[in-house]
């Protein structure tokens, strides 16, 4: 099997064989193959795209490029939720809680952020002591314990996926469906999963910036995932804005209690809720998708949720008394208000620069070297289609660092008032089941 004949088929637009897939797949990942012919076939499929039985062979072979995790000493149906990312999107750390304490085994491997603020791992480390390192013993018996365990991505899993993506990267096939989804799918299966449901973001702060876009990708996860044997579902939410108020790490780790105790804001509480009951239904806990939610809201209710999320940080070295005083999280010398500069409405709240105002504060890291200041962030006062008048304040910056102007002035630019009202953007756009 030579690699030009498997290019030019594609090329030509043709239906690629399990067996082509595989020797591109393993061929590049053990080096065999150039990074200039693996280039060439990525922009083939750029343009020719993949069959659904391509995208799932293309899956499985990243999978099988490394490690597996085995999950099947966990009692249950494992249940893992992914999110393609956004702007204070924080929800699994509530969201994970409030499906434990429905009984759903949550054994979650998470990432640290590059961007806006910190990955999961990030955030929770904004608690002290907490750690993300388990041997996979403990991890396993965490589960079974309190049905909840949250720790750092393996090494190994996906070698395929990390070589794929830093080429796609550097030449220009990032934004292929085919590609996306079968990378995304590849590590949600590589880390154990039996279901699978997924958040696809639309809008200024998401990856995918149109609802054609979004749909597309999260139809072409969620047939790769019923593909390859694995329940998935998937929603299409909003992310023209920031989710909730909070951006920054320990900020967002206060969100989510508030979340826990049924106080949280109104959309990530929703969006908690939306995800949980497709979680609790293919977790086999409930039958109907209304069974589940009132089954969500019963245990953030009664406290159930909140009582799992503290022996989770207890089981993982934190300090669960952080639950009862989120003072205890770090804390940023400052807290300067920025303050509305004419009356009128809300109307945009554009997601992805105000991201980029909590980064230069040191929330995120523009680079993998980057140290992040989990204190920092900022604290949205305002939402789409809320009321504005001069004085009032937009956003409060949390900072360790006076020096703040390009902060301010970004937040000024990117957060508009107009003189009509605009309806606050719909959250959930789509639920997608197959």
């Amino acid at each position: 099997m030579r690699m030009v004949d498997i290019i030019e088929k594609k090329r030509n637009g043709e239906e690629l064989t399990n067996e082509e897939i595989r020797f591109f797949v393993n061929g590049y990942t053990k080096g065999d193959i150039p990074d200039y012919q693996v280039s060439a076939l990525m922009m083939a499929i750029y343009f020719k795209d993949m069959t659904e039985r391509e995208r799932a062979d293309l899956t499985m072979a990243m999978v099988e490029s490394g490690d597996k995790i085995d999950l099947s000493q966990i009692e249950g149906v494992k249940v893992d939720k992914h999110s393609t990312g956004g702007v204070g999107d924080t929800t699994t750390l509530s969201l994970a809680a409030m499906v434990a304490a429905c009984g759903v085994p949550v054994a979650k491997m998470s990432g640290r952020g590059l961007g806006h603020t910190g990955g999961t791992i990030d955030k929770l480390e904004a608690i002290e002591g907490f750690h993300v390192e388990l041997s996979n013993d403990q991890f396993v018996k965490q589960v079974n314990d309190i049905k909840m365990a949250v720790i750092g991505q393996s090494g190994n899993l996906t070698p395929a996926d990390k070589k794929l993506y830093a080429l796609r990267d550097v030449t220009g096939t990032v934004p292929s469906i085919p590609l996306i989804a079968s990378s995304i799918m590849s590590k949600k299966i590589a880390a154990g999963a039996d279901a699978i449901v997924l958040d696809v973001k639309t809008g200024d702060g998401a990856f995918m910036k149109t609802i054609e876009e979004s749909e597309a990708l999260a139809h072409a996860m969620v047939k790769i995932g019923n593909n390859v044997g694995r329940k998935t579902m998937a929603i299409i939410s909003d992310m023209s804005q920031p989710l909730g108020y909070a951006i920054g790490n320990a900020l967002e780790v206060k969100e989510a209690i508030d979340t826990l105790k049924g106080e949280g804001p109104e959309d990530l509480q929703e969006l908690c809720y939306t995800l949980g009951s497709q979680m609790v239904v293919v977790g086999g806990k409930a039958v109907t998708i209304e069974e589940a939610r009132t089954m969500l809201e019963g245990v953030v209710q009664s406290g159930e949720a909140l009582e799992i999320f503290k022996k989770f940080i207890a089981a993982q070295g934190g300090d669960p008394s952080v639950v009862d005083d989120p003072s205890l999280l770090p804390q940023a010398k400052y807290k300067i208000d920025v303050a509305a500069k004419e009356t009128g409405y809300i109307s945009k709240m554009e997601a992805d620069d105000i991201g980029i105002a909590a980064m230069l504060l040191g929330a995120g890291r523009a680079t993998k070297e980057s140290t992040i200041d989990l204190s920092v962030g900022l604290v949205l006062q305002k939402k789409v289609g809320d009321a504005v008048a001069i004085g009032d304040t937009l956003v409060t910056i949390h900072t360790n660092d006076l020096d703040i102007e390009k902060v301010i002035q970004k937040l000024y630019a990117h957060i508009i008032i107009s003189a009509d009202k605009v309806e606050a953007p719909e959250l959930i756009k789509k639920v997608i089941t197959e």
